[in-house]
Protein backbone atom coordinates (compact mmCIF):
# COMPACT_ATOMS: atom_id res chain seq x y z
CA UNK A 1 0.00 0.00 0.00
CA UNK A 2 1.40 3.56 -1.17
CA UNK A 3 0.87 6.32 1.28
CA UNK A 4 3.22 8.85 0.19
CA UNK A 5 3.73 9.56 -3.61
CA UNK A 6 5.54 12.59 -4.18
CA UNK A 7 6.08 13.78 -8.00
CA UNK A 8 8.41 16.04 -9.83
CA UNK A 9 8.38 18.29 -6.36
CA UNK A 10 10.84 21.15 -6.85
CA UNK A 11 11.59 23.82 -3.95
CA UNK A 12 12.86 27.54 -4.90
CA UNK A 13 13.81 29.98 -2.90
CA UNK A 14 14.07 33.82 -3.93
CA UNK A 15 17.27 35.12 -2.64
CA UNK A 16 19.22 39.02 -4.09
CA UNK A 17 21.16 36.55 -6.65
CA UNK A 18 18.12 35.43 -8.00
CA UNK A 19 16.09 31.87 -7.87
CA UNK A 20 17.77 29.03 -5.82
CA UNK A 21 16.60 25.71 -6.56
CA UNK A 22 17.26 23.69 -3.79
CA UNK A 23 15.12 20.98 -4.43
CA UNK A 24 14.97 20.01 -8.12
CA UNK A 25 12.68 17.21 -9.97
CA UNK A 26 12.68 14.70 -6.64
CA UNK A 27 10.07 11.78 -7.16
CA UNK A 28 9.42 9.03 -4.97
CA UNK A 29 6.95 6.77 -3.21
CA UNK A 30 6.37 5.44 0.47
CA UNK A 31 4.76 2.68 1.76
CA UNK A 32 5.12 1.22 5.61
CA UNK A 33 8.48 0.51 5.31
CA UNK A 34 11.77 2.41 6.09
CA UNK A 35 13.13 4.85 3.10
CA UNK A 36 16.37 6.20 3.57
CA UNK A 37 17.62 9.36 2.37
CA UNK A 38 21.22 10.06 1.96
CA UNK A 39 23.51 12.89 0.52
CA UNK A 40 25.52 15.32 1.60
CA UNK A 41 25.28 18.75 3.50
CA UNK A 42 22.97 20.64 1.21
CA UNK A 43 21.60 18.07 -0.84
CA UNK A 44 18.25 18.90 0.18
CA UNK A 45 17.47 15.77 2.22
CA UNK A 46 15.82 18.02 5.08
CA UNK A 47 14.33 20.36 2.74
CA UNK A 48 12.34 17.06 0.98
CA UNK A 49 10.83 16.25 3.87
CA UNK A 50 9.78 19.54 5.58
CA UNK A 51 8.22 19.90 2.08
CA UNK A 52 5.68 17.02 2.69
CA UNK A 53 4.66 18.12 6.04
CA UNK A 54 4.37 22.55 4.10
CA UNK A 55 6.73 23.53 6.23
CA UNK A 56 8.66 25.56 4.01
CA UNK A 57 7.61 29.27 4.07
CA UNK A 58 8.30 32.24 1.99
CA UNK A 59 10.78 33.64 0.16
CA UNK A 60 10.32 29.54 -0.54
CA UNK A 61 7.64 27.97 -2.98
CA UNK A 62 6.49 24.30 -3.31
CA UNK A 63 5.99 23.03 -6.90
CA UNK A 64 5.11 19.50 -7.52
CA UNK A 65 2.77 17.60 -10.41
CA UNK A 66 2.06 15.53 -7.18
CA UNK A 67 2.62 15.46 -4.02
CA UNK A 68 -0.24 12.84 -1.89
CA UNK A 69 -0.89 11.50 1.54
CA UNK A 70 -3.23 8.84 1.85
CA UNK A 71 -5.46 10.25 -0.54
CA UNK A 72 -4.91 13.91 0.38
CA UNK A 73 -3.57 16.25 -2.40
CA UNK A 74 -0.59 18.47 -0.20
CA UNK A 75 -0.33 20.66 -2.59
CA UNK A 76 -3.86 21.97 -2.72
CA UNK A 77 -4.56 21.09 0.68
CA UNK A 78 -5.53 24.37 2.68
CA UNK A 79 -3.61 25.41 5.92
CA UNK A 80 -6.54 24.09 8.25
CA UNK A 81 -6.20 20.47 6.29
CA UNK A 82 -2.33 20.68 6.99
CA UNK A 83 -3.05 21.52 10.72
CA UNK A 84 -4.84 18.60 11.25
CA UNK A 85 -2.24 16.53 9.49
CA UNK A 86 0.75 17.86 10.91
CA UNK A 87 1.36 16.07 13.94
CA UNK A 88 -1.43 14.09 14.13
CA UNK A 89 -0.84 12.04 11.09
CA UNK A 90 2.49 13.02 9.77
CA UNK A 91 5.04 13.54 12.38
CA UNK A 92 8.93 14.79 11.97
CA UNK A 93 11.75 14.45 14.57
CA UNK A 94 14.16 17.30 14.32
CA UNK A 95 17.71 16.83 14.01
CA UNK A 96 18.92 18.16 17.40
CA UNK A 97 16.41 18.41 20.64
CA UNK A 98 18.57 21.58 21.82
CA UNK A 99 16.99 23.50 19.26
CA UNK A 100 13.39 21.87 18.95
CA UNK A 101 12.54 21.26 22.69
CA UNK A 102 11.01 24.69 24.42
CA UNK A 103 14.03 25.42 27.14
CA UNK A 104 11.71 27.67 29.70
CA UNK A 105 9.25 24.55 29.85
CA UNK A 106 9.25 21.33 31.63
CA UNK A 107 8.85 18.23 29.10
CA UNK A 108 5.29 17.11 31.00
CA UNK A 109 4.12 20.59 29.80
CA UNK A 110 5.61 20.23 25.65
CA UNK A 111 4.17 16.97 25.65
CA UNK A 112 1.05 17.32 26.98
CA UNK A 113 0.60 20.37 25.12
CA UNK A 114 -0.93 19.16 22.22
CA UNK A 115 -3.19 16.92 23.60
CA UNK A 116 -5.20 19.56 25.85
CA UNK A 117 -4.84 22.22 23.38
CA UNK A 118 -5.84 19.89 20.31
CA UNK A 119 -7.38 17.24 21.40
CA UNK A 120 -9.29 18.84 24.71
CA UNK A 121 -7.72 16.17 27.12
CA UNK A 122 -8.18 16.43 30.55
CA UNK A 123 -4.34 17.30 32.30
CA UNK A 124 -4.47 14.17 34.30
CA UNK A 125 -5.29 12.18 30.96
CA UNK A 126 -2.77 14.11 29.05
CA UNK A 127 -0.28 13.30 31.58
CA UNK A 128 -0.88 9.59 31.77
CA UNK A 129 -0.53 9.37 27.87
CA UNK A 130 2.42 11.10 28.17
CA UNK A 131 4.15 8.60 30.63
CA UNK A 132 3.15 6.36 28.72
CA UNK A 133 4.80 7.78 25.25
CA UNK A 134 8.22 7.73 27.33
CA UNK A 135 8.00 4.75 28.64
CA UNK A 136 7.38 3.56 24.76
CA UNK A 137 10.71 4.62 23.85
CA UNK A 138 12.60 2.93 27.05
CA UNK A 139 12.75 5.99 29.19
CA UNK A 140 12.72 4.15 32.92
CA UNK A 141 12.11 6.80 35.36
CA UNK A 142 9.19 8.84 33.16
CA UNK A 143 7.91 10.39 36.29
CA UNK A 144 11.49 12.67 37.05
CA UNK A 145 11.57 13.37 32.91
CA UNK A 146 8.09 14.89 33.11
CA UNK A 147 9.21 17.51 35.71
CA UNK A 148 12.77 18.10 34.06
CA UNK A 149 14.15 21.40 31.62
CA UNK A 150 15.50 20.32 28.31
CA UNK A 151 19.03 21.37 30.03
CA UNK A 152 18.71 18.86 32.27
CA UNK A 153 18.50 15.92 30.17
CA UNK A 154 21.52 14.50 28.00
CA UNK A 155 21.34 14.26 24.42
CA UNK A 156 20.25 10.44 24.19
CA UNK A 157 17.55 11.08 26.90
CA UNK A 158 16.44 14.83 25.11
CA UNK A 159 16.32 12.98 21.44
CA UNK A 160 13.85 9.61 23.36
CA UNK A 161 11.93 12.94 24.33
CA UNK A 162 11.03 14.01 20.67
CA UNK A 163 10.18 10.78 19.25
CA UNK A 164 8.05 10.65 22.19
CA UNK A 165 6.55 14.39 21.38
CA UNK A 166 5.83 12.62 17.59
CA UNK A 167 4.39 9.53 18.03
CA UNK A 168 1.81 10.38 20.87
CA UNK A 169 -0.53 10.92 18.48
CA UNK A 170 0.05 7.36 16.89
CA UNK A 171 1.35 9.34 12.89
CA UNK A 172 0.89 6.94 10.06
CA UNK A 173 4.20 8.36 8.75
CA UNK A 174 7.06 9.52 10.29
CA UNK A 175 10.05 12.14 8.86
CA UNK A 176 13.24 11.20 11.48
CA UNK A 177 15.83 14.16 10.43
CA UNK A 178 18.93 13.25 11.19
CA UNK A 179 17.86 11.58 14.90
CA UNK A 180 21.01 9.83 15.93
CA UNK A 181 23.45 12.36 14.75
CA UNK A 182 24.31 13.51 17.63
CA UNK A 183 24.28 10.45 20.14
CA UNK A 184 27.60 8.02 20.66
CA UNK A 185 27.00 4.47 19.02
CA UNK A 186 25.40 2.52 22.28
CA UNK A 187 22.96 5.58 22.60
CA UNK A 188 22.59 5.36 18.42
CA UNK A 189 21.94 1.95 18.71
CA UNK A 190 18.90 1.73 21.23
CA UNK A 191 17.49 4.89 19.29
CA UNK A 192 17.37 2.99 16.43
CA UNK A 193 15.77 -0.25 18.15
CA UNK A 194 12.89 1.68 19.17
CA UNK A 195 12.43 3.00 15.60
CA UNK A 196 12.93 -0.17 13.80
CA UNK A 197 9.87 -1.59 16.76
CA UNK A 198 7.31 1.48 16.40
CA UNK A 199 7.57 0.95 12.55
CA UNK A 200 7.06 -2.90 12.83
CA UNK A 201 4.54 -2.89 15.27
CA UNK A 202 2.12 0.30 14.79
CA UNK A 203 2.58 -0.09 10.69
CA UNK A 204 3.94 3.41 10.16
CA UNK A 205 6.25 4.35 6.86
CA UNK A 206 9.57 6.14 8.07
CA UNK A 207 11.30 8.58 5.50
CA UNK A 208 15.11 8.46 7.52
CA UNK A 209 17.03 11.06 6.73
CA UNK A 210 20.70 10.82 7.65
CA UNK A 211 24.79 11.48 6.50
CA UNK A 212 25.73 8.16 7.63
CA UNK A 213 25.70 5.70 4.44
CA UNK A 214 26.48 2.23 6.69
CA UNK A 215 24.29 3.07 9.22
CA UNK A 216 21.35 3.32 6.73
CA UNK A 217 22.38 0.50 4.92
CA UNK A 218 21.91 -1.46 8.11
CA UNK A 219 18.43 -0.30 9.23
CA UNK A 220 16.43 0.64 5.98
CA UNK A 221 14.46 -0.65 2.95
CA UNK A 222 15.36 1.66 0.45
CA UNK A 223 17.37 4.46 -0.04
CA UNK A 224 17.52 7.40 -2.24
CA UNK A 225 20.74 9.27 -2.53
CA UNK A 226 20.19 13.24 -3.28
CA UNK A 227 22.92 15.50 -5.20
CA UNK A 228 23.05 19.15 -5.70
CA UNK A 229 18.54 18.62 -4.97
CA UNK A 230 18.06 15.88 -7.00
CA UNK A 231 17.86 12.44 -6.81
CA UNK A 232 20.68 10.72 -8.74
CA UNK A 233 20.35 6.57 -7.43
CA UNK A 234 17.27 4.57 -5.56
CA UNK A 235 18.13 1.14 -4.66
CA UNK A 236 17.71 -1.69 -1.83
CA UNK A 237 19.29 -0.67 1.09
CA UNK A 238 21.24 -3.91 1.26
CA UNK A 239 22.64 -3.47 -2.22
CA UNK A 240 23.69 0.38 -1.00
CA UNK A 241 27.47 -0.52 -0.48
CA UNK A 242 27.40 -1.82 -4.22
CA UNK A 243 25.83 1.25 -5.60
CA UNK A 244 26.65 1.66 -9.24
CA UNK A 245 26.35 5.77 -9.58
CA UNK A 246 29.91 7.06 -9.16
CA UNK A 247 28.68 10.42 -6.85
CA UNK A 248 27.30 7.13 -4.15
CA UNK A 249 30.93 5.37 -4.36
CA UNK A 250 32.57 8.54 -3.86
CA UNK A 251 30.99 8.77 -0.70
CA UNK A 252 31.40 5.41 0.06
CA UNK A 253 35.26 5.81 -0.80
CA UNK A 254 35.72 8.49 1.55
CA UNK A 255 34.14 6.55 5.35
CA UNK A 256 36.58 5.55 7.20
CA UNK A 257 37.69 2.05 8.01
CA UNK A 258 38.41 0.30 11.04
CA UNK A 259 42.36 -1.45 9.59
CA UNK A 260 42.28 0.95 6.76
CA UNK A 261 44.79 2.88 5.03
CA UNK A 262 46.24 5.99 7.77
CA UNK A 263 46.60 8.24 5.26
CA UNK A 264 44.19 11.08 4.46
CA UNK A 265 40.74 10.09 3.39
CA UNK A 266 40.19 10.22 -0.56
CA UNK A 267 38.29 13.60 -1.14
CA UNK A 268 35.16 13.37 -3.86
CA UNK A 269 35.94 13.83 -7.67
CA UNK A 270 32.43 15.66 -8.98
CA UNK A 271 31.23 15.46 -12.52
CA UNK A 272 28.57 18.44 -13.18
CA UNK A 273 26.83 15.77 -15.55
CA UNK A 274 25.54 14.31 -11.71
CA UNK A 275 23.28 17.67 -11.33
CA UNK A 276 21.76 17.44 -14.74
Amino acid sequence: MTLLNVENLRVTFRTEAGPVEAVRGVSFNLGRERLGIVGESGSGKTITGRSVLRLIRPPGKILADRMEFDGIDLTRADEKTMRGLRGRRIAMIMQDPKYSLNPVMKVGAQLTEGLRQRDGMSAADARKKAIEALEAVQIRAPERVMEAYPHELSGGMGQRVMIAMMLIPDPDLLIADEPTSALDVTVQAEVLSILDGLVRDRGMGLIFISHDLRLVARFCDRVLVMYKGKIVEELAARDLMAAKHPYTQGLLNCLPRIGGSQGPLPSLDRDAAWAV
